[in-house]
């Protein structure tokens, strides 16, 4: 594999005739998230904030156990750079590119970075929607966001890209668009491109969304809201695919076991 490097103006400028990998692994910030092979951490240049994720090489190990569990393993930061710019091409709200560079020909060795502008003014819908139980939403603008976000995830699936933490965490509300409100994608390093999501993914991922909203004091016309905006077909004839069961199904699974991901 040959280098890749992708920087826009502000650190094509600040690393003109420098190794761009070198000054990536250097930066030194809030370390958001350390795992074996990948570090996740908050920094700030010339006043901006910004989010780098590090990635060092998955090892033949990890490659080895998802193979066993049939599992497609990310190899690195070019599958959040992939799910970005193809997010971009279908006019789905998700974060901006900064620096992105990945170099290495061995898969389990492979070294890759990606730097994000970091969102402000943002709130995740977890956090706005915590205590909607007790102190209900605006119903106009909950309508409003549950139909951004049913058609937002449903552009995301047509297109064929699947999530794999698709969770309210990671859908990130502008604070400014009460009346139109916008979204970005984030958190994308596991999602999946194909030509068309498998429904197994499909499942995964409006499961992930029922687990994370059934503190939210939805109701059962807001969930039909949710199916109205994500499908493209009249309300009664979405109701009859089998995904919405399965898709519950799966969200209850995650609360019985505690687990995400």
């Amino acid at each position: 594999m040959k280098e890749r490097l992708e920087l826009d103006d502000f650190f094509s400028a600040r690393w003109r005739g420098l190794s761009p990998f070198a000054e990536a692994e250097a930066l030194q910030g809030e370390i958001v998230r350390s795992k074996p092979g990948r570090r996740t951490l908050r920094f700030e240049l010339d006043g901006r904030g910004f989010y780098i994720k590090l990635h060092f090489g998955v090892g033949w190990g990890e490659i080895f156990k998802n193979l066993i569990y049939l599992k497609r393993t990310a190899l690195g930061a070019g599958d959040e750079f992939a799910a970005i710019r193809h997010l971009e091409s279908i006019g789905v709200g998700t974060m901006h590119v900064a620096a992105f560079g990945e170099r290495g020909n061995c898969p389990a060795k492979r070294e890759s970075f990606i730097i994000t502008d970091e969102l402000t003014g943002v709130t995740s819908l977890e956090d706005l929607t915590r205590n909607w139980r007790t102190s209900p939403p605006d119903v106009r603008f909950k309508r409003r966001l549950i139909a951004v976000l049913g058609a937002t995830v449903g552009a995301m699936h047509r297109s064929g890209l699947n999530h794999r933490d698709c969770y309210l965490c990671h859908f990130l509300w502008r604070n400014d668009s009460a009346d139109d409100p916008k979204l970005h994608v984030i958190d994308l390093h596991r999602a999946q491109i194909r030509s068309k999501v498998p429904f197994h993914y499909l499942v995964k991922d409006l499961g992930g969304l029922f687990f994370s909203s059934l503190d939210a004091g939805l109701t059962g016309r807001d969930l039909l809201r949710f199916i109205c905006a994500y499908s493209t077909v009249p309300l009664r004839e979405a109701l009859k695919s089998p995904i919405w069961g399965a898709a519950r199904r799966a969200g209850m699974r995650v609360k019985r076991s505690g687990r995400i991901g």
